[in-house]
């Protein structure tokens, strides 16, 4: 997540290198219910038919970006080759699945940055479903929260597609994005990219950028009430309470598509906001503690993760693109 324009002047202070807290235990959760990208009732048949994400898979993406970081000068950022590397690695795992694949080249601070776009065979061409999540970490890091998580479960989701071979009614595309880091240019160059007949064909893009931090809250994007309760419900069917995001408004991968018309929705489980009183006898954790103290620090690494955040997370978006995209 791109760092907050207020936070900015700060963000050496900003940066804590405390340790990242140990995992937690793999809490699998199973969808019981979906809705469709408009405010119709859920539907039973696409709820029974979202799978539970496996997390040990997510926690392999993430440990191969890991690998890839420390291979590469201990980060994935923008223009360096952690970055290719990173895509390539989806790219491939993407193209065994049989997705039709593309990247898409933009400049940016005078290095070459790439998005990865995946489609998925068949589905309405004119109502479009896209899942994204930014690939690029910061410098100063290997970003495996934040964005490896994101990139990671939606990677996952996408391949259960492939192995349902799911026929969805409206069509399904995957991206992961580069520099958003660098204020979302990646995303923004797509979105720009777009003829208007193009913009009017996505039916809504959901953004997962940081879903397993080690202190996780569970917030839900406000920005589109059909698809804000798509994610509410699946929470409120595993017992877990939500609250409207507000610590990312404008700064992840939403936010160009959400300035295009486009309706938007994603999840979050916070950057370096503190955590409240409150929210800790809500889900758990420690208060007067970030969500993530490891937020671009060298720290964000695999032991940066909340395995419970991250598996309830990965099944939070399979339940979503299950629904969204079946009528």
């Amino acid at each position: 997540m791109r760092l907050h324009p207020t936070r900015a002047r700060l963000a050496a202070a900003a940066l804590l290198a405390a340790a990242g807290l140990v995992a937690a235990s793999d809490t699998g959760a199973s969808a019981t219910a979906t809705a469709t990208a408009t405010a119709t009732a859920p539907t039973s048949a696409a709820a029974l038919a979202a799978p539970d994400i496996p997390v040990a898979n997510i926690k392999a993406h993430l440990t191969q970006f890991q690998s890839i970081a420390t291979a590469n000068g201990g980060n994935r950022a923008h223009g360096r080759p952690g970055y290719k590397a990173s895509l390539d690695y989806v790219k491939g795992k993407l193209d065994t699945a049989g997705f039709t694949t593309s990247i898409k080249q933009f400049t940016s601070g005078g290095r070459t940055g790439y998005n990865l776009i995946a489609d998925w065979p068949g589905g309405d061409p004119n109502q479009v479903v896209m899942a994204g999540a930014h690939l690029d970490s910061v410098t100063a890091g290997p970003g495996i929260n934040d964005n490896g998580s994101g990139s990671a479960a939606t990677l996952e989701t996408a391949l259960a597609v492939s192995r349902a071979q799911l026929k969805p009614a409206k069509h399904l595309r995957f991206a992961w994005w580069g520099a958003e880091e660098l204020g979302m240019v990646g995303s923004r160059n797509y979105v720009n990219s777009l003829t208007t007949g193009d913009r009017s064909h996505i039916a809504g893009y959901l953004n997962f950028d940081m879903i397993g931090s080690p202190n996780p809250g569970y917030f839900v994007y406000d920005d589109d009430p059909a698809i804000e309760k798509v994610f509410k419900e699946y929470y409120a069917g595993i017992g877990v309470p939500t609250e409207i995001e507000t610590e990312g408004d404008g700064r992840s991968d939403h936010a160009p598509f959400k300035s295009a018309g486009i309706p938007v929705g994603g999840l979050f489980s916070g950057a370096d906001y503190i955590k409240t009183s409150a929210q800790a006898q809500k889900w758990g954790g420690t208060a007067g503690r970030a969500f993530d103290p490891c937020y671009h620090s060298s720290c964000d690494t695999t032991s940066n993760i909340d395995t419970t955040a991250l598996d309830r997370g990965g099944d939070a978006i399979a339940y979503a693109v299950w629904g969204l995209a079946a009528q």
